[in-house]
C-alpha cells in the first residue's frame, strides 16, 4: 500500500511551501511525490495533467492519494466527479489533509448500488461550486485591478529591457551620434530594445496625430511582359503642351496595332549577290 502525494501550483510565482507544511504535519510514511510543473492551471482537467496521469499509471489497487487541499487537484464540479469515478475504478483511496473536504470520506459508496452516497455527492457538488465561485471572483478582481492600473497609465506585459531611468541617457547618447549597436553593448541589451527606446528619434519614424488618418501605402503590381511595359510607358510617358501624349493622335484602322500597320511600298529590293548574278546571265 503506497502513499502517493500530489502537488500543484497555479502560477510559476507560487511555491509549494504551504502544501509541504500540511503534508509534513500529516506524518505520511514513505511518500511518493508527484509535483506538476509550476504554472499548471486549475482549468486544465486533472486527467490531462502530465504528473497526475503519471500518478494514475504508477498507482496500484489499495494505494492512497494524499493532497493538501481539494482545490490543488480539482476546481470544478465536473472535474471532481470524474476523478472520484477514476479512483473508484482503480480502487484508490483519497485523503485530503486540509480544508472543507478534510473531514469527509469522498470515496464512500452505497453498498448495493456502488454509487456515491447522496450526502457525499451533495457536499462535493456544493463545495466544488463554492471553489468555482472563488476562482471566478479572483479572475474578476484581477481584471478590475488591471483596468485600474491601465487607467493610471501603467502598461501590462513584460517590462522593457531599458528601464525608465536609463531611457533618458540612451536617448541623449543617440542624439549625440552614438550608434544603436554601441548603446546595446553598453547597456547589455539587444538592439531591438534600444530601437524601442529611441523609436521616435529614428529617421524612418513619422509622427502621426491621433485624429489624422493613417497614411496610405503605395501598391506595386508586378506584371511582367508587354502589358507591364505598356502600362509603365503610359504612366511615365511625357505629355505635350496641350496635355496629350505623343502617338495618341494617330489614325489607324480598327483592330490593327499602330506598329503593325506599316505595309511595304513596292517590291522588296533584291539581295546584292542575286542582282549581280542576273546581270552576268543577261536577265533583266
Amino acid at each position: 500500500m503506497a502513499n502517493l502525494v500530489y502537488k500543484r501550483v497555479s502560477t510559476d510565482q507560487q511555491s509549494t511551501a504551504r502544501q509541504n507544511l500540511v503534508l509534513h504535519e500529516a506524518g505520511i510514511e514513505d511518500p511518493v511525490v508527484f509535483e506538476e510543473d509550476p504554472g499548471t492551471s486549475s482549468r486544465l482537467h486533472p486527467l490531462q495533467r502530465p504528473k497526475f496521469r503519471e500518478l494514475l499509471t504508477y498507482a496500484q489497487p489499495g494505494d492512497t492519494v494524499h493532497i493538501s487541499e481539494m482545490f490543488r487537484l480539482v476546481r470544478g464540479t465536473g472535474h471532481i466527479l470524474d476523478v472520484l469515478d477514476i479512483f473508484h475504478r482503480d480502487r484508490l483511496a483519497l485523503r485530503i489533509h486540509d480544508g472543507a473536504f478534510s473531514a469527509m470520506d469522498l470515496t464512500a459508496r452505497h453498498p448495493r448500488t456502488r454509487e456515491l452516497l447522496s450526502t457525499v455527492k451533495f457536499m462535493v457538488q456544493t463545495l466544488a461550486a463554492a471553489g468555482e465561485l472563488q476562482c471566478d471572483l479572483q479572475r474578476e478582481l484581477t481584471y478590475d485591478g488591471l483596468r485600474a492600473a491601465e487607467a493610471k497609465g501603467s502598461k501590462g506585459g513584460r517590462r522593457p529591457a531599458v528601464s525608465a531611468a536609463q531611457t533618458g541617457d540612451v536617448r541623449t547618447a543617440h542624439l549625440e551620434g552614438r550608434s544603436i549597436a554601441a548603446l546595446a553593448r553598453d547597456h547589455g541589451v539587444s538592439r531591438g530594445a534600444i530601437r524601442t527606446a529611441v523609436a521616435d528619434l529614428l529617421p524612418d519614424h513619422a509622427a502621426i496625430g491621433e485624429d489624422s488618418p493613417a497614411p496610405e501605402l503605395p501598391v506595386t503590381l508586378d506584371m511582367p511582359g508587354k502589358v507591364a511595359d505598356c502600362l509603365r510607358a503610359g504612366e511615365t510617358g511625357s505629355r505635350r503642351a496641350d496635355g496629350s501624349r505623343p502617338g495618341r493622335d494617330r489614325t489607324t484602322r480598327p483592330g490593327l496595332h499602330p506598329a503593325r500597320d506599316r505595309r511595304p511600298r513596292g517590291p522588296p529590293p533584291a539581295p546584292r549577290p542575286l542582282a549581280a548574278a542576273r546581270r552576268r546571265s543577261g536577265h533583266p
